[in-house]
């Protein structure tokens, strides 16, 4: 699962920088982390090494996102080159159960919720007024396993890298176990599909209303083709 360390690390690097008051210090920071020269982060970025070090002795306006993601993708290429030596040790503090964790991605382009629920063969039982919302990624999680083998802060791995995320539950036979999860959780998904349904429980239809988040039961013959359709998006 290092794609899916890589992916979790991307985004806590980025809106660290984006949140603090001094991003500059914020990139220097993470580049020495890296051990990445200014020359080498430039020459990936296709610019000046000047222009790195105005952005981190903050004599340049704060970078905007794009810049960010482009730096932090040039930290993680530069990392891999050299053996993926960084990824490797943030590995063990970002907790990821492989057992639990089916697939994780992030979309390239946004879809809408009615565009995931069409791949997933889905019947929308709760948000129809939602299905415009957008959606960057998802989560495939299994139920139990996440339930057994999760803590607390595995969990905010899961739900807190994006709000705008799709979380899909499988071998879930009534879906309260997950609405729980969800509720609990003071970052909410953009969405949430069951796989394994047999009897939606009623506090997991309540609790979906509550938070006013889209819930879709997927229809898919198998979990391999859920995962199939998904990977097609």
């Amino acid at each position: 699962m290092e794609e899916a360390v890589r992916d979790t690390l991307m985004k806590n690097i980025a809106g660290e920088i984006i949140l603090s008051e001094n991003p500059g210090e914020v990139m220097r920071k993470w580049r020495e982390l890296f051990r990445a020269t200014q020359l080498e982060v430039a020459e990936l970025l296709k610019i000046s090494p000047s222009v790195i070090s105005d952005y981190e002795g903050g004599r340049r306006r704060s970078p905007g996102a794009g810049f960010i993601r482009k730096f932090v993708e040039a930290l993680l290429e530069i990392d891999e080159r050299k053996g993926s030596q960084v990824v490797k040790q943030f590995s063990s503090l970002i907790r990821i159960p492989s057992g639990a964790i089916l697939g994780i991605r992030e979309f390239s382009t946004p879809i809408t919720v009615l565009k995931l629920s069409e791949a997933v063969q889905g019947e929308v039982v709760v948000g129809q007024e939602f299905l415009g919302r957008r959606v960057l990624g998802y989560t495939v999680i299994e139920s139990l396993k996440a339930i057994l083998t999760m803590s607390g802060a595995d969990f905010l791995q899961v739900f807190g890298s994006t709000t705008e995320r799709a979380l899909i539950f499988v071998k879930t036979r009534t879906g309260r176990s997950p609405m729980v999860a969800v509720r609990v959780h003071p970052l909410k998904p953009a969405a949430v599909v069951l796989h394994g349904v047999t009897h939606l429980d009623f506090l997991a239809k309540e609790l979906a209303i509550r938070e006013k988040i889209p819930l879709i039961i997927s229809r898919a013959r198998s979990e391999e083709q859920l995962l199939k359709s998904l990977a097609e998006l």
